[in-house]
This record gives structure tokens, sequence and C-alpha cells, in this order.
């Protein structure tokens, strides 16, 4: 950071002018983690007169601006302008957005209103705030989320750090899988959730600064060049929306808890009332001893609970069903079987979420039938991957070959229609070859951009592991200090699966123990890594692990800007070779 000297008209002094990659990003990150720790014990604690001390003194530091425009100008969406169309893509647009981070005279931008298609046909409205207004939201975010995460319900999975859809299927598994389980499950889903919430009961109960709040919920939309103003509802699109609407639906385990204590009998798991709720976002589990218990007495009461916030349940999609029947959650298919003279609980691929899949593969490929080969695989790869990679820690294994053979299918009709003269055996010689064990793999070759030409080859559902998924704890806390040793040992074995196929960068990622060197913070796969040559390349520096190492986009960044910095290389870790 350096100051420079300014005259203005009013006589003011000089305002602090900030060069974007002279900030010590590890005395920020450092900064940011202690505030967030200390709002979260005295959120413990029921000092909320701390915690509202504590958040506006995060919102007013440089080093809360610092991160949150380095998050919002990172993450997938930053090349997307809102209604001002402006974006912060290079270093001095950053120092001046962090300049503008001010709660005096903040006025957001209406939202740019676009829709995206829902799995039902229908679309999904979402609200592009500026970036000004994400960068501000995201300030914000980093004081509220430390609060939520130590307040919200235990099972509550989605919109939450370090939790995912995987964890909400484990725990689907763990409250179903045994014979004295609940057999009965009310499957509950919110209408309109996001759009009908009320705006008075997020003023009355979410704990930031009501100002603040209150102008990102009237900001109002702009939609075919008209303003459209918001008076219920929080749109999706902002960084602060996910967490306050999550925040509107805690409080319902407890609820359910309080009015169905989790008592047992003698033999220590016949529950009472074996009632159980897992949620994710709007969506939501309630599992019961009987239909009765879930018609007459647990449905009312999720009823009342979301009265009290404008909400309503949607008659389409809420039911009452028997576990043999089986449901759809999450694009898994939740039933037990008959085994013989038990039931086995067995998880699996949703037959719709698979057809859906089906169908964008089909519209990929009929869209493409000029491409080439290898751009068609190119496309295809990381949808498959994708799909498959969200469904492995289920039994998938069948269903990913039945995918598969539909998708060759597919490729072969493809092939067919681009050489409508040719016979089979010259269209197979061209387009499919062994590898391996396997016959009929679909490939081809791409130029990238600087010429050089390779082959591709379509991948497999099936060559997708199955591996299965380990939930986190309810109660941890990524924010509180006593987790962090459970949260690392977590990260590390995640991002060492990752980087599976990639030997040299597991080397280089295990000898830094997972930090960058020059920030101290994690490298995962959301903040992504870049691989550096310590001694560069045109000075004679060598390209083996000895000379490189890893660091994140921005700080490799930032040292090809400053002279002054020096990577050291880090000693290996405890097990690891030496290169």
């Amino acid at each position: 950071m350096t100051a420079q000297t300014e005259t203005t008209a009013a006589g003011a002094p000089p305002r602090l002018e900030v060069e974007w990659h002279q900030i010590d990003w590890y005395h920020a990150h450092q900064e940011v983690r202690r505030l967030q720790a200390r709002i979260v014990k005295a959120t413990q604690e029921g000092r909320w007169g701390k915690v509202k001390a504590l958040q506006r003194l995060l919102t007013r530091s440089f080093s809360g601006k610092a991160l949150a425009v380095k998050r919002v100008t990172e993450n997938q969406g930053k090349r997307t302008p809102g209604v001002d169309g402006e974006i912060w893509d290079t270093p001095h647009k950053k120092a001046l957005g962090m300049q503008r981070l001010r709660a005096r005279g903040y006025r957001p931008h209406p939202l740019r209103r676009i829709y995206i298609p829902k799995s039902n046909g229908r679309m999904r409205p979402l609200g592009i705030p500026a970036i000004s207004d994400r960068a501000m939201q995201m300030l914000y975010l980093l004081a509220l989320d430390p609060i939520a995460e130590t307040t919200g319900d235990k099972n509550s999975y989605g919109f939450r750090r370090e939790r995912s859809t995987a964890d909400a299927i484990e725990a689907c598994f763990k409250e179903l899988s045994q014979s004295y389980d609940p057999q009965w499950i009310l499957e509950g889903d919110i209408k309109s959730c996001f759009d009908r919430v009320s705006h008075e009961w997020f003023l009355a109960h979410i704990p930031m600064e009501k100002a603040m709040l209150r102008t990102w919920l009237k900001a109002g939309f702009i939609e075919k060049n008209a303003l459209t103003p918001t008076e219920e509802g929080t749109p999706q699109g902002g960084p602060l929306s996910p967490v306050i609407a999550n925040q509107a639906l805690d409080g319902l385990e407890a609820e359910l808890r309080k009015r169905f204590p989790p008592t047992t009998e003698k033999n220590g798991h016949r529950a009472k009332y074996k009632v159980n709720l897992i949620r994710y976002a709007d969506d939501f589990i309630v599992t019961g001893r009987s239909k009765e218990l879930l018609e007459t007495e647990v449905k009312p009461l999720v009823e009342r609970f979301l009265r009290e916030r404008d909400l309503e349940l949607s008659e389409e999609k809420t039911k009452i069903t028997h576990i043999t029947e089986g449901f759809d959650f999450l694009g898994q298919n939740v039933r037990k079987y008959k085994e013989g003279k038990r039931m086995k609980l067995i998880i699996k691929p949703a037959r719709k979420q698979t057809h859906r899949f089906l169908e964008k593969v089909r519209e990929i490929v009929k869209d493409r039938k000029q491409v080439t080969a290898g751009r068609l695989i190119v496309t295809l790869n990381p949808r498959i991957r994708g799909w498959a990679l969200y469904h492995q820690h289920v039994v998938s294994k069948t269903i990913y070959t039945k995918v598969d053979r539909a998708i060759y299918q597919l490729v072969w009709q493809w092939a067919q229609r681009r050489h409508p003269h040719k016979g089979k055996k010259w269209i197979r010689k061209k387009y499919f070859r062994t590898v391996g064990n396997r016959h009929w793999v679909f490939f081809g070759t791409i130029t990238e951009k600087n010429g050089e030409t390779h082959e591709v080859q379509l991948r497999t559902a099936a060559s997708t592991p199955i591996q299965r998924h380990v939930k986190v704890r309810k109660d941890a806390n990524p924010y509180d200090p006593d987790w962090e040793p459970y949260f690392e040992h977590r990260l590390d074995v995640k991002t060492v699966k990752n980087l599976q196929g990639k030997r040299r960068l597991i080397h280089l990622w295990r000898e830094q123990q997972g930090l960058c060197p020059l920030c101290h913070q994690k490298i995962t796969k959301l903040t992504g890594w870049h691989s550096h040559h310590i001694i560069w390349r045109v000075y004679g520096g060598s390209d083996n692990a000895a000379n490189r190492v890893l660091l994140h986009p921005n700080c490799h960044r930032q040292l090809h800007t400053r002279p002054d910095l020096v990577v050291v290389k880090p000693r290996p870790a405890r097990g690891v070779r030496k290169a």
C-alpha cells in the first residue's frame, strides 16, 4: 500500500491510494480470520453487542475490503457485468474498487434481471448485481457468515462452507439404512422460497446492519429497460442472497426437536417419534415413525414455521412416501429393496436426472454436426466427467454403463451422418480404436492456438471410481479455531483427490504442505494454482520439481510485478522424498 499526494478543491487531506500488487495478502487473510474467529466466540457466548462491534470493525477494515474485492474478481462470475456494464479486470480497477467500499453514502444499483431454465421447463429469475455491489455484499458476508455457521441448523447442507449435496445424501443413508430407522418420509419443497420470503422478517432477524440490508432488499431490478421495485424476496445472484435465505429457514430443526424430542427406548436406538430433518437450501425431507404422525403433526408444524416468513409448501412437490416406494432427493433416488429376509437401502442416480443429462448430451451432439470429432469430444468430456463425479458416492456403476452405451450410440450416429457414403468399417477405422481392454473408443484430434495438434478420446462415465463420501460432522464450524485441524485434514484429502493423475503437482503440493509460499493460505481446487519456476526459464532455470512451486493465481501475478518478492523453496514435508 502506498500513499500519493493529491490536491483537492476542498483542501481535504490526500486519500490513501492502494497498489493492488503491494497488498500483503498473508496479513489480510490472518486479520480477517482473526476477526471472524472472535465473532464466532462472541456468538457462542450470546454477546450480541460484541458481535455487532466486531462486524463493524471487519466491514471497515482494509483487509476485509481487500479480500472482498479479491473474491468477487476471481470467482466464475468475475466477467459478468451488472446494469452499469462495469467489470474489474485490472489491478488498477481493483484498487479503485476497494476505495469505493464505503458505507457512508452508499446506494446500490438496481439488479440486471436474466432468466435461466429450470428442470421443470419453467424459467428461474436471477438478479445480477453490479460488480461494486457484489464486492460490498461480499464484504458484509465476511462478517455475517461466521454467525450463520454458528447458529445454523446442524443438518442443513446447502449454501454453506465445506458442506455439499454429498453430505446431505450421506445423512439420508445414516438416518434410513437400518431396520429400526423410520420408514416414512415427508418430502418438502418450499414454493418460490427466494422470491417470496418476507423483507420484514429479514430486517428483524438477520444480524447485520439494517440500513445496508434494506438497501439491497429494496434495490429493485431492471428488465426490458424498466425499473421494477422489489417488495418481497431476496434476488438470486448476489453473494449475500443464499446465506440470508438459508438463515430464514434455520430454526426448523430446533422446532422439530423441541416438539418431537429424540427420546429412545431401552434398546438405545428405537426413538419414540423418529423425526429427523435433512435440508439442502429449500429442499428438505423429514422422517417419521408413521404416515399419520407426518400428516397430522409434523406437516402443520412446518407450515406454521414457514407462514411466519410469508412462505408456504409447494402442493405439487410436497408428499409423504414410504421408504419402499423410494423418493428423489438432490438428483438421487433413495429406496429400500427386499434382499432375502431383510431390506437394504440403495441410493442411486434418479431416473429423471439421468434422462435429463442424456437429453443435454443429445442436444450437444445434434447441434454440432459440422464440428470435428476432437471438438465434439472436448465439449462432451467435461459434462460426462461432472455428471459422473456428482454420482460417484452412490450405487452408480450399472447406470454409468447404460449412460456410456447411450452416448456411444449417439456418437456412432453422428459419425454415420458425417459420412453417409462410407461403409461402417471405414467409419470405425477413422473414429474408433482399441485402447487396452476397451474397444470402440471414440477419438479425434484438436489443434491448439499455438499450432500444436494432439489426440483426445471420449471419456466414459464408468471410468469414474465409486468412492464412499465421508460426511462432514454436523457440529463442525469452519470459522471456529477448535475445528481447524479437522477441516485441514478434509481439505488435504479432497485436494489430493482433485490432483489424481497429476503426480508432479501432487508432489509439489505435498512438499509445500498444501500452502502457497507467498500468502501462506491453502491451495485448493476453488482457489486454483500456477506452477511457478523459481529461476525463470529465460534465465536458465530448469523444469524439474526442485525449481518449481505452486502459487495462487493472484500471488503469481503479484510475484511477477514485484521484483522485491522472493519465493523460497519450502522444506519437504515429513514423509515426502526430496525431488
